[in-house]
């Protein structure tokens, strides 16, 4: 490929609207172009890179015993029905009505489209287990797309989803998953992915895991003990802190708190410390309604998806209204009356002496004794884990907060969609059994932009050689000169010809210019012809990474820089 008929234009300067370092360079590069919110046309170098991680992929799928298949991108809305999820997955499934007034969907996951694939197929228990996978187009409706391929709403993703007729079976299996999909992160040059626990969510099932990169940039929390290596979600990680152990109790007592809301203003009113106060944090049931209030220690948050999981109904946050029954920054658990679901997180239990709303205008309590004040209640994990907080693994300190890209996941889906689906095999004493599932998600593009996020430096990517989108970048520096021109092109054909992807850029622009773009380009591996190199009876051979440089005799080029490719893709 000539550089001069790439399509795509490459910048100097940094996009103003791009947040992150890979967003950033991807548009510089001339990989993407921007269509609509969230959603971005693909120039040939981007193509050329991500169908190299599909191919690797495809290979790990192929080693599991894997079939690939092709599901549809918009589906009948029955299918969704059939689940259940139709109704109960939010705005992020794209309805809409076709020409003949059916109600349909874009895919933004595939499970019901493969049950309806298969449920025909596996009827008897002698075709089992099994696994179908895709590599599809998929819509998702994100409120908030951000950071390029990160977070989009169209994007290619791969899913699989395995078929079993035992729980040991699948368990099985999804181990030997998990170990292929850090295969695939090794493969394609970010071997530091690290698998954590993590809440199924909308997905459903008994056990899930994400896999991350961790950098500053990432938008999701990781739990981590640095003693033991627990890893976990911070959606699905325990929450677990000790209560300041307090010799004596005090008194209840209702203080004057005027014009005073937040924790933060209580408790530097009352010169104390958060977490010697009880804070409140009101929802409302999507289901019918109905205000929820949690309480829970003031230094902490709540984890909103333990708290949907724990009443099995979406929530959002309570409209407090006059006449309702609360008094918004004045509500506390202590003599809190009217028809509320009421919750307590078990940071509070065993607390004593705590700040909290006196369920009347300008007042709080202190003094707040949790056991001897609210007498017998039900306690819960409602808490996003803390920093420092308590391990539920081995129980030490040691709890730390990253942040991290997630750049796939998996989970154990047990029968939710054959159940729903009616989906059966008779078993060999001739019974009628629901199959476990397994599904295996990899977002492709978003592990483009993370390989990217992980491997460049200021002045562009540094892709590995598996997926980078040519081996070799040829720079023919002054290609007005005949010599220098005829050495390159020579060498270009022979190199072709031996296999090898070159991008050639025989432009005649500076060599500031072409260093530039092969920069954002991003090439391992770098051969400049230049007129100074000629008189020297060499090439320039350079690692995009900067780590090697080499001069090659100009007799037997090809042969040394063949071997240089074959050493780096190994």
């Amino acid at each position: 490929m000539k550089l001069e008929k790439l399509v795509g234009d490459r910048f100097r300067e940094r996009p103003a609207d791009c947040v992150i370092d890979s967003h950033a360079l991807l548009v510089r590069g001339g990989y993407m172009k921007y269509v609509a919110n969230g959603i971005y046309s693909s120039y040939m170098p981007l193509r050329r890179i991500t169908r190299k991680i599909e191919q690797i992929i495809r290979e790990e799928m192929d080693a599991l015993d894997g079939q690939e298949v092709q599901l549809p991108v918009a589906l009948p809305a029955s299918l969704w029905e059939e689940s259940g999820r139709y109704e109960s997955v939010g705005k992020e499934l794209l309805r809409f009505t076709d020409r003949n007034g059916s109600p349909m969907v874009l895919g933004m996951t595939h499970e019901e489209a493969a049950v309806a694939l298969v449920r025909e197929y596996g009827q008897s228990y002698l075709k089992y287990p099994f696994m179908i996978y895709q590599i599809q187009t998929k819509f998702r409706d994100e409120a908030r797309p951000r950071g390029g391929l990160i977070r989009v709403r169209e994007f290619t993703m791969k899913d699989a989803y395995s078929f079993h007729t035992s729980q040991e079976d699948l368990e099985e299996y999804y181990e030997r998953c998990l170990k292929a999909y850090h295969r695939i992160y090794e493969r394609v040059g970010i071997p530091e992915v690290i698998s954590v626990a993590s809440d199924s969510g909308m997905m459903g099932g008994s056990l899930s895991h994400e896999f991350m990169y961790l950098t500053p940039i990432g938008e999701d929390s990781i739990v981590m003990c640095r003693e033991c290596g627990y890893k976990a979600n911070m959606e699905a990680a325990e929450s677990i802190v000790e209560a300041e152990e307090e010799e004596t109790s005090e008194e209840l007592s209702l203080v004057g708190t005027p014009n005073i809301h937040t924790i933060e203003e209580v408790c530097e009113f009352l010169g104390t410390d958060k977490k010697h106060s009880c804070k409140a944090v009101v929802y409302q049931k999507e289901s019918d309604n109905r205000c929820v209030v949690l309480f829970l220690r003031g230094d902490l948050d709540v984890n909103e998806t333990k708290l949907r999981n724990f009443l099995k109904d979406e929530i959002r946050p309570a409209e407090i209204t006059e006449g309702c029954g609360l008094h918004a920054g004045y509500i506390g658990p202590y003599n809190l009356q009217g028809d509320f679901e009421v919750l307590y997180d078990r940071s509070l239990k065993g607390a004593k002496n705590l700040s909290c709303g006196g369920n009347v205008p300008e007042y709080h309590y202190t003094g707040l004794d949790v056991e001897r004040d609210l007498g017998e209640i039900s306690y819960h994990d409602f808490a996003k884990a803390s920093e420092g907080g308590i391990c539920p693994c081995c129980g030490k300190k040691a709890i730390t907060i990253s942040r991290g890209i997630e750049v796939g996941n998996i989970f154990q889906l047990g029968t939710k969609y054959t159940k729903s689906m009616n989906m059966t095999y008779t078993t060999k004493d001739g019974k009628s059994e629901y199959p476990l599932m397994g599904c295996y998600g990899i977002g492709v593009g978003r592990l483009a932009a993370t390989v990217l996020e992980a491997r460049h430096d200021e002045y562009g990517p540094i892709w590995p050689m598996a997926i980078a989108p040519w081996q070799i970048h040829l720079c023919a520096v002054r290609p007005d000169n005949e010599e220098v021109k005829a050495l390159a092109d020579q060498l270009y054909e022979e190199l072709q010809l031996r296999g090898a992807e070159v991008i050639y850029d025989d432009r005649k622009v500076s060599a500031g210019v072409m260093f530039s773009d092969a920069d954002l380009l991003g090439v391992p591996l770098r051969i400049v012809a230049s007129p100074r190199n000629l008189k020297k009876g060499i090439l320039e051979a350079v690692s995009r990474d900067k780590s090697f440089s080499a001069e090659i005799p100009i007799q037997g080029a090809a042969d040394e820089i063949m071997k240089l490719v074959a050493e780096w893709k190994a």
